[in-house]
């Protein structure tokens, strides 16, 4: 299966550097560019990407906004894209509105080649980008800003003992891999976990399961 990607960002010659790259690629090929928010927004309904790389920092309509109206409801396209935003600095404030947004990971622009092919692969595969530590860093550090969500039992009443340990370690940031290891279960056991816990509380990805587990007192910041 191939994987269609829309690139939103207002610099040409970054633009075309990333579709270069991505084009080279086994399985990717780049249906669309973008130079700003407004734009993203269209092509994105227009092209029904898999994935849209998006700059945080675009004019007419910043990434973050344009990132909210296409993952909105009744938004017009055939499937839920999954969105990749590209930021200068590996402390952005607009990021933590991001991850409201619904974003499913972060990559800073100077990111060497193959991170940014294997970011698209990731979130193209509906996992979220957690790898880098700038994202678990700024997950923590927006996660730290937020009140402590009420009704936090109820949140997580229909979760397993085995998937509150899942999710607990899922918001540490450990990898499939890492958490198997952990519990000493088999990694596609841990797949089928993070899946439930993911259906079960509505989620749309990891980053978002990360943000509960904070929100919900499970993981604390720093732990």
């Amino acid at each position: 299966m191939t994987i269609s990607v829309l690139i939103a960002d207002d610099q040409a010659m970054v633009r075309a550097g990333f579709a270069a790259l991505l084009d080279a690629q086994e399985g990717i090929r780049v249906a669309g560019q973008a130079a700003n928010g407004a734009e993203a927004v269209t092509m994105a309904a227009r092209l029904d990407p898999d994935v849209i790389l998006m700059d945080v920092r675009m004019p007419e309509l910043d990434g973050i906004e344009a990132t909210r109206r296409i993952l909105g409801p009744g938004y017009p396209a055939a499937h839920v894209p999954r969105i990749l935003m590209l930021t200068t600095f590996d402390i952005d404030d607009y990021v933590y509105d991001a991850l409201e947004a619904g974003a499913s990971g972060f990559l800073l622009k100077d990111a060497l080649p193959e991170e940014l092919v294997h970011a698209v692969r990731v979130v193209a595969g509906g996992d979220a980008l957690l790898a880098p530590s700038v994202t678990r860093r700024m997950i923590e550090q927006f996660a730290g800003r937020r009140p402590r969500a009420r009704h936090t039992e109820t949140a997580l009443a229909d979760l397993t003992d085995r998937e509150r340990e899942v999710l607990v370690l899922i918001g540490r940031g450990r990898s499939n891999t890492e958490i198997a290891g952990d519990l000493f279960i088999a990694e596609q056991t841990v797949k089928t976990h993070v899946g439930k816990i993911l259906s079960k509380l509505g989620l749309r990805d990891r980053v978002h399961a990360v943000i509960l587990a904070y929100d919900t007192g499970l993981v604390e910041p720093a732990s």
